[in-house]
């Protein structure tokens, strides 16, 4: 298990990180998401020990990481800007690995390298940006280690290629008892590929859920009545919240386009509609959201969006 506890890091001109928390169980796809700058890159590099944190602590099973070559052995990191030596190839790369992994698994790197249909003799210089993501997953997965850390994942591979690395993660976790913690700017690959999502922005973290609790607490619903009507009919305009006395749901986004409205609210779902029925709507639906739009609006909150940034371009 990783622990990350009230880690803080700063650079000269900026705090990447400030009093971040989270846990990252064994045996799952953990993804992390987040604005540009919020931080992932910067965490993944702490937990790896490539940086060492200001303030806080990290624990990989009970141990810190940096400077602790026992710990990191259980550690590969594949970060989003690919390093590899000169005009190194494939297998004098696989060499540096095995030199340092004890349990790297030659076979296991061959039988991968033939499956990506890669040249493992020829310089990585030489591939497309595509095969150098591949060449450097294939070393990262025959290391055999017990959590593995990818930085962009998929960056540069064609939808066919994503889904033969989102497959064989899939069966390192499910087979060995990996852990791989990936970070993407494609939600949509991380809601089909992770068990647990972890939100961050400005350095914080927003959420922490399993994917499944996360698209069920949020939730979208059109709606109409053949009288007029507009958010109020949602909220209670002392707090926010909409049926307060239980204190289950709260309004997030309320438009309207005709008598059509269409309102995000977080919640039970069966518990709005029951609280809604007695109003006569003559058009009631729940409508399952998307991670894109969990993570739209929960950055709307934080007041992050696209209106706003493109104002701040400007």
């Amino acid at each position: 298990m990783i622990k990350v506890e009230k880690v803080v890091k700063k650079f000269e001109d900026f705090t990447a990180l400030d009093h971040i928390s989270c846990t990252i169980p064994d045996h799952c796809i953990y993804g992390l998401v987040g604005s540009n700058g919020a931080g992932k890159s910067t965490l993944l590099r702490l937990i790896n020990g490539v940086y060492r944190q200001d303030e806080g602590e990290i624990t990989v099973d009970d141990e810190p990481v940096f400077e602790n070559i026992k710990t990191k052995r259980k550690l590969v990191y594949v970060p989003d800007e690919l390093f590899y030596m000169g005009n190194a190839s494939m297998d004098r790369m696989a060499k540096i690995y095995r030199s340092f992994y004890p349990d790297f698994s030659q076979e296991r790197y061959e039988e991968l390298a033939d499956r990506f249909k890669l040249e493992r003799k020829k310089g990585m210089n030489t591939f497309s940006k595509g095969m150098k993501r591949q060449a450097v997953t294939i070393l990262a997965l025959a290391c055999r280690t017990k959590y593995i850390f990818f930085d962009e994942t998929f960056d540069g591979l064609d939808p066919i290629m994503r889904n033969v690395v989102k497959s064989i993660i899939y069966d390192d976790v499910m087979e060995r008892g990996t852990t791989a913690v990936i970070t993407s700017h494609s939600l949509r690959e991380l809601e089909d590929t992770c068990d647990q999502l972890a939100l961050l922005h400005k350095g914080g973290l927003v959420l922490q859920s399993e994917v499944s609790e996360l698209k069920t607490n949020l939730f979208k619903m059109q709606i109409a009545f053949r009288h007029d009507f507009g958010p109020e009919l949602f909220k209670n305009l002392s707090d926010g919240t909409i049926f307060n006395s239980k204190g289950a749901l709260s309004l997030l986004h309320f438009s309207k386009h005709g008598s059509v409205a269409t309102v995000i609210m977080r919640g039970n779902s069966e518990f709005a509609m029951d609280q809604l029925r007695p109003h006569n709507p003559i058009l009631m639906e729940v409508i399952p959201l998307t991670l894109d739009e969990v993570f739209t609006y929960e950055m709307e909150l934080l007041g992050y969006s696209f209106e706003k940034t493109l104002g701040q371009e400007d």
